[in-house]
């Protein structure tokens, strides 16, 4: 039997000029294999067991001789499209997962293709102005006139660096036990709304072990000044060193933002490193009417943004923004054989953690150039529109309760008719996501609010309506009536039992 005839026998097929037949005929079928996929999707989810899908995957024998392009296109399309969760579909309700924006889509296949490493100049040339232009711009919206940063992984990624950034500034000059010794003294000011890599990035800084304090909260969730006031009054007391305060532009779960101008207010008279951490709240930034929610991030040193949540961006795409220009230069490391210390050149390296590194700002470039600011601005206003209307829904109606307010587009609410128990309520909150999650017809979130479970929406698509939500909401009551029957029947089955 013969090699399919884009397979070279002992060698890989490479994307070069010899290939570009190939490369043509096998994308075209890869993009058809997508677009039919997407037109043909009912439910954001398949039904197939987790077991299944782990055996299907098991299956696939990685040793095997080279199959080929078409015949991995096929294999892609039944092994992995059928079971794809699509973040388009409008009962997708459940994470920080947007749908994206066709540009930018687009432009993915351009930088795969491509394979640019925007780590060094000699790598990427081109993309590195990209890169820098597109850091510029974000930071003329945040209201640094100087600013500059770095595209990261994620939002996890940039909260690291950013307090890196911190304790290098925090600890600068000095060295040896003098810096191990000031170093378990640091700590970071934030609230218990903050996302979890505020904590786990100070473990990974090898800060002490209770280095995160948390900053009382008002009854929306969002950080009080005061408050913030008192704790770094009590590390002064403790002789601790505020090392940096990490508000939040968007907490994961309310989705509020923290009042900006007051905290910075208090960062600038304590001379205090402000961080905010704007991974969700970043889409307010080109919003026609909201930006104003945003109010007092020009003060600001560090601010992390994720793209890849609310500028409908293909994942990765996030970046640190810094307000002065010189804190990048406290990441630089220069290694001889990539960036050395004597370089002219623009080695982004010099102001990342990471080496090599994805032209993830040419998505960012082709959505603000083929869609346009304001049209991502108006989306943003969709979503959080959107949200509101669902507030609504969920107020209205007789066996849901809406839990918080938001600012942005985030619906926390529970099942709990008149008559049912806090307890029976709290167990179903589980129980409901896990049911909805095996059917794949409406997949939903669970967090936990004032110590109580709660259902979560997170809304991302701004083509989804009202209604559309409405009926998902009706599927999670009718799903909770019926788990709440049965537990209510199987309970009275133990009773009668026992008194038998």
């Amino acid at each position: 039997m013969t090699a399919p005839h884009d397979v070279i026998a002992d060698q890989p097929r490479l994307v070069d000029a010899t290939s570009t037949d190939r490369y043509r005929s096998l994308m075209a079928e890869a993009t058809e294999r997508i677009a039919a996929r997407f037109a043909a999707v009912e439910t954001p989810a398949t039904s197939t067991s987790a077991r299944e899908l782990a055996e299907r995957v098991a299956a696939v024998d990685l040793d095997a001789p080279g199959v080929g392009g078409e015949e991995v296109l096929r294999e892609i399309d039944e092994l992995v499209l059928s079971e794809a969760v699509w973040y388009h579909h409008p009962a997708y309700l459940a994470h920080l997962n947007c749908p994206l924006d066709v540009h930018a889509v687009a432009a993915e296949a351009v930088l795969a293709a491509v394979n640019t490493s925007v780590d060094t100049y000699d790598q990427s040339r081109i993309g590195t102005f990209v890169e820098r232009r597109l850091i510029s711009w974000v930071g003329g919206r945040l209201g640094f006139p100087a600013a500059d940063g770095v595209f990261t992984s994620g939002g996890t990624q940039s909260n690291l660096q950013a307090l890196f950034l911190a304790r290098e500034a925090a600890l600068s000059g000095l060295a040896g036990a003098q810096r191990a010794a000031r170093q378990q003294r640091l700590t970071i000011l934030t609230t218990a709304e903050s996302h979890f890599s505020i904590a786990k990035s100070a473990l990974l800084l090898g800060l002490a072990d209770d280095a995160v304090r948390s900053v009382a909260v008002d009854a929306s969730g969002r950080m009080d000044p005061a408050a913030l006031q008192t704790e770094l009054d009590a590390l002064d007391a403790e002789d601790r060193i505020p090392m940096a305060v990490a508000a939040t532009a968007g907490t994961t779960d309310r989705g509020v933002v923290d009042p900006l101008a007051a905290i910075g207010a208090v960062c600038r008279d304590r001379q205090v490193w402000f961080h905010v951490d704007a991974a969700y709240g970043c889409g307010l930034l080109v919003s026609p009417r909201r930006r104003h929610l945003l109010d007092g991030i020009d003060q600001a040193r560090s601010v992390t943004l994720d793209f890849h949540k609310t500028f409908f961006q293909p994942v990765s795409s996030s970046a640190l923004v810094l307000r002065d220009a010189a804190d990048a230069g406290r990441a630089r490391w220069h290694a001889d054989y990539l960036n050395p210390e004597d370089s002219a050149e623009p080695n982004q390296v010099d102001k990342s953690l990471q080496t090599t590194r994805r032209f993830d700002a040419l998505k960012l470039l082709a959505t603000l150039r083929g869609t346009g600011a304001e049209a991502i601005g108006r989306g943003v206003d969709a979503v959080i529109d959107l949200a509101e209307d669902v507030h609504a829904v969920v107020a209205a109606h007789e066996e849901l309760q809406l839990l918080a307010a938001t600012d942005l587009s985030t619906v926390l609410f529970r099942w709990q008719p008149a008559g049912v128990a806090d307890h029976d309520a709290d167990v179903l909150v589980g129980q409901v996501r896990q049911v909805l999650q095996e059917s794949g017809r409406v997949l939903v979130a669970r967090t936990v609010l004032d110590g109580r479970p709660c259902l979560k929406l997170t809304l991302l698509n701004p083509e989804t309506a009202a209604e559309q939500v409405a009926a998902s909401l009706e599927e999670v009551a009718g799903a909770a009536r019926l788990l709440h029957a049965h537990r209510a029947g199987v309970d009275d089955a133990v009773a009668e039992e026992a008194a038998r």
